[in-house]
């Protein structure tokens, strides 16, 4: 089990809690519905992909190779770009800032990063021999 993922993971969850709330009871009144949406998006991923790194690290202890290792590096590079591209976008968005628009091509990314996370876990799986 990779016990630092674990308790990053737990970490994140709270954060994601509290930015769900922080959004559902604060930025309503303040953002557009395009914003907002912006906003639960990046919430809802940063949340699934919690699951996602807890249950990887989770796995390590029965799949015990680099390529779930390199899964929960990946998740969490992925999470910090894809969430954290969306809720930078939203906060300057808030601002009246249309400067920083650019940080929405960082999105992309960190959901590439996600998408090969997913892939690595599911080939450190098969590859990995099971033990117990």
């Amino acid at each position: 089990m990779l016990k630092g993922y674990l308790t990053l993971a737990a970490i994140i969850g709270a954060l994601t809690v509290a930015l769900g709330a922080f959004g559902a009871h604060f930025l309503k009144t303040l953002l557009s519905e395009q914003a907002l949406s912006t906003y639960e998006t990046a919430v809802r991923y940063q949340f699934y992909h919690v699951f996602a790194l807890a249950l990887t690290s989770i796995l390590h202890k029965s799949y015990p190779n680099k390529l779930v290792i390199y899964a929960a590096n990946f998740f969490v590079i992925g999470i910090v770009l894809f969430s954290g591209s969306l809720y930078f976008l939203t906060f300057f968005t808030a601002m009246g800032n249309d400067q920083f628009k650019w940080i929405g091509a960082i999105t992309p990314i960190g959901g590439f990063f996600l998408i090969i996370a997913w892939l690595l876990l599911a080939l450190g799986i098969k590859k990995g021999e099971v033990i117990g």
